[in-house]
């Protein structure tokens, strides 16, 4: 007897090409948002005359010296203060961010108040305004306090500018906490920050690695107001990298080393929690 073998359904065939097709289409997407990256990190390991060719010579030989120099092995600028002020900035908001968050998106989600959606589109178009608009006030208010060139100031600047994106996204994921297990924390005498830390966070861990990720790479990203705000004490990373741009001319290479290594701590946080984070949102979405 021979056995005889159906053919699938032709639903099911254009099913599978769709999905090999979209498969297809997503790698490229990436590739192509990942090109302009490798191509920094391959014009830093580049001479600077070869870096500057044009065309770009790929088969050139490979080199340390941008890197060198940008840590000051040749007697440049020394950039460690600057990568520990950015450091020390995104890692301190992020932390005060959630501290603040949580409770507040407990309040919205969990315990809601009258109109929750009215506070939820309030916290969020605070994140309307231009930028540029507050600079000035911010500004004098920082003169008159003495706080310019103080890492303080960008601390507590980048809170506040988080904060409303960090309410927002937390409001949804801590909806999907079930309400039984906060009765019955409740019941056990539990109090708020107890079941803040051992009710809360540990369900929803996904959607707060998530919010943490984003509002410290919005921190350590932030150049307007660090550049305007702070001299040479309080300088960060990004303002730290705008001054290998000078009347002298633009050394790619050097540039490019300087952009891979102030890249490289988000780039590593992204790598870490990338699971964390594409759960997260998933989960954000899904609500």
């Amino acid at each position: 007897m021979t056995a005889v073998t159906l053919a699938p359904p032709p639903a099911l065939r254009r099913a599978k090409r769709r999905s090999a097709a979209l498969g297809l289409l997503a790698w490229l997407v990436g590739i192509v948002f990942v090109l302009p990256v490798l191509w920094m990190v391959l014009t830093s390991l580049h001479s600077e005359s070869n870096a500057a060719t044009n065309p770009p010579s790929l088969g050139a030989p490979l080199t340390l010296d941008a890197y060198r120099e940008f840590f000051g092995a040749t007697g440049g600028a020394n950039p460690w203060p600057a990568l520990i002020n950015s450091l020390t900035a995104s890692l301190i908001s992020t932390l005060l961010v959630l501290l603040l968050a949580l409770p507040a998106a407990y309040a919205l989600s969990i315990r809601p108040v009258r109109k929750w959606t009215d506070v939820l589109f309030f916290f969020l178009s605070t994140k309307m305004m231009p930028v540029v608009a507050g600079l000035l006030p911010i500004y004098l208010f920082a003169k008159s306090a003495g706080l310019l060139d103080n890492v303080w100031l960008l601390i507590i600047l980048y809170t506040s500018m988080n904060l409303p994106i960090a309410v927002w996204m937390m409001q949804s994921f801590l909806s999907d906490v079930p309400g039984s297990l906060i009765e019955a924390a409740q019941i056990d005498g539990a109090r708020l920050p107890v079941i803040l830390a051992r009710v809360v966070a540990p369900i929803a861990g996904p959607g707060i690695a998530a919010t943490a990720l984003i509002c410290f790479i919005f921190s350590w990203n932030e150049l307007l107001f660090a550049r305007v705000l702070t001299g040479v004490v309080a300088q960060t990373a990004p303002v730290f990298l705008t001054g290998f741009v000078t009347s002298q001319g633009l050394f790619l290479a050097k540039v490019c080393a300087a952009s891979t290594v102030i890249s490289l701590p988000v780039l590593v946080a992204g790598f870490a929690a990338q699971d964390k984070l594409v759960q997260g949102l998933s989960l954000g979405a899904v609500k």
